[in-house]
C-alpha cells in the first residue's frame, strides 16, 4: 500500500493574536450589529490563540481590488509553496537522506483561495530542479476537504505507480479572500476562523526502497478511501464569485450536518473493511472549528481527547481550509506509533462533502 513518508509546512510571516483580530472586527462591525459584543464572543469561544498571514492587520484596514488580492495570492503561493516543498523533501525527522527534487513523479496541487495560470506548482517548477516530464495535477475548489482529497488521489496515483514519489501541496491564503465591505455575519465568522496556511507531504508507491529513505520505525500506508457527496447541499460551504472576488458562504448549520451526517457515512466505510470505530486508535480530522469538533465528538460517540492534536492545531494557527489537516498528520508522523495501529483521517468540504482516509501504521 503506498505510504505517507514526509510532512512539513511554511509558516506564512505575520502571526496575529485573537484579541488584536476580535479588536479588528469590532473596528470594522460594531456599525452594523446592534449585538456586536454578543456576535465578538466567537473570537474567544472558537479557542483560537493566534494566527498567521501574509499581511499585516494594518493591510487588511483597507480595500483591495481582486486583481490586486490575487497577485498577492500568486506571490505568496509560489514563495511559500517552495519553501514547505524544499522542507518535505529534508525532513531529517521522518527522512534518512534528503529527495530530490528531480525524483517526484507527480505533484498534486491543492488550493482554493486564488486563481493561477499557470498554476502554482508550474511556477515553482521553474525554481526547483523538477523533471520536465513530472506530471502536474491541480485541484481546485474542494475547499477544507482539499488536503484528504490529495493524499486520496496520491493514493490511487501510487496504487496505479507503485514506484512513484507524489508530493502534496496545499496553499490556503484566506486571509487574501477578506471582502472589506462584507458586512455579513458569515464574513465576520470567517474573520474569527479563517487563516493562511502551507503544507506539503510526500507519498511513496510502496516499490520506492522505502527502508533507504525513511527514519521512522512505523509509517502510515494509506489502505483505502472514500469520497462521498451529500445531495442538494450546495449552499452549505463555498464561495459567491462577485466582480470584488471571494465572498464566504459557510452555513451555521455545519455542526448539525456533521452530528447527523457523518457517522451513517464514517461506519458504512470502516464496515466495508471489517472495522468499526473501536478500532480506531487514532483520529486524524480536520478541524473546521471548535463546534465542528464537538459534533465530531457527539456523532462518532469518541473520547474528546481524540480531538486533542487537531485542537491544538486549531488553536495555534484556526482553519486554514485544506492545509490544516495536512499540519495535524504532519504531527502524527513523528509520534512513536505502534505497528499495527489504525488511524482514520477526514475532512468535510463544499459539495457539502467527505473524505476519508484509512490509515495502518507498519514498519
Amino acid at each position: 500500500m503506498p505510504i505517507i513518508i514526509s510532512a512539513a509546512e511554511a509558516i506564512p510571516p505575520y502571526e496575529i493574536n485573537q484579541g488584536t483580530a476580535s479588536m479588528f472586527a469590532r473596528e470594522l462591525f460594531s456599525d452594523s450589529f446592534k449585538d456586536i459584543d454578543r456576535l465578538l464572543r466567537a473570537f474567544q469561544n472558537g479557542q483560537i490563540e493566534k494566527r498567521h498571514f501574509v499581511k499585516n492587520v494594518d493591510w487588511f484596514r483597507k480595500s483591495h481590488s481582486f486583481e490586486e488580492k490575487n497577485n498577492a495570492y500568486i506571490e505568496s503561493a509560489v514563495s511559500l509553496g517552495k519553501e514547505a516543498i524544499e522542507k518535505c523533501l529534508t525532513n531529517t525527522a521522518l527522512l534518512n537522506r534528503q529527495i530530490h527534487a528531480e525524483e517526484i513523479d507527480a505533484i498534486f496541487f491543492i488550493s482554493t483561495t486564488g486563481l493561477a495560470t499557470p498554476s502554482i506548482e508550474a511556477r515553482i517548477m521553474n525554481l526547483l530542479p523538477f523533471h520536465p516530464n513530472t506530471k502536474r495535477i491541480p485541484i481546485w475548489g474542494l475547499g477544507c476537504a482539499g488536503g484528504a482529497a490529495g493524499l486520496s488521489r496520491a493514493y490511487e496515483y501510487c496504487l496505479a505507480y507503485p514506484k512513484a514519489k507524489v508530493l502534496v501541496l496545499s496553499v490556503e491564503l484566506c486571509s487574501l479572500t477578506f471582502q472589506h465591505n462584507d458586512m455579513s455575519k458569515s464574513n465576520l465568522i470567517g474573520t474569527s476562523l479563517f487563516a493562511d496556511g502551507i503544507a506539503c507531504v510526500l507519498v511513496c508507491g510502496d516499490e520506492c526502497n522505502l527502508d533507504k529513505i525513511r527514519r521512522k520505525k512505523t509509517m502510515p500506508s494509506i489502505m483505502a478511501v472514500q469520497s462521498t457527496l451529500m445531495p442538494n447541499s450546495l449552499d452549505v460551504m463555498g464561495w459567491d464569485v462577485k466582480n470584488e472576488g471571494l465572498y464566504v458562504v459557510f452555513s451555521r448549520d455545519i455542526p448539525h450536518i456533521v452530528e447527523s451526517w457523518l457517522k451513517p457515512n464514517v461506519t458504512s466505510f470502516l464496515q466495508e473493511h471489517r472495522l468499526n470505530f473501536e478500532k480506531i486508535d487514532y483520529f486524524i480530522a480536520h478541524p473546521g472549528g471548535k463546534k465542528v469538533l464537538d459534533a465530531y465528538v457527539k456523532a462518532l460517540d469518541i473520547p474528546a481527547a481524540m480531538t486533542n492534536i487537531s485542537l491544538e492545531v486549531l488553536k495555534e494557527y484556526g482553519n486554514m481550509s485544506s492545509a490544516t489537516i495536512l499540519y495535524v498528520l504532519r504531527r502524527y508522523l513523528e509520534m512513536e506509533i505502534p505497528r499495527g495501529s489504525y488511524g482514520l483521517c477526514t475532512a468535510l468540504g463544499p459539495g457539502f462533502s467527505s473524505e476519508l482516509l484509512l490509515l495502518r501504521w507498519f514498519d
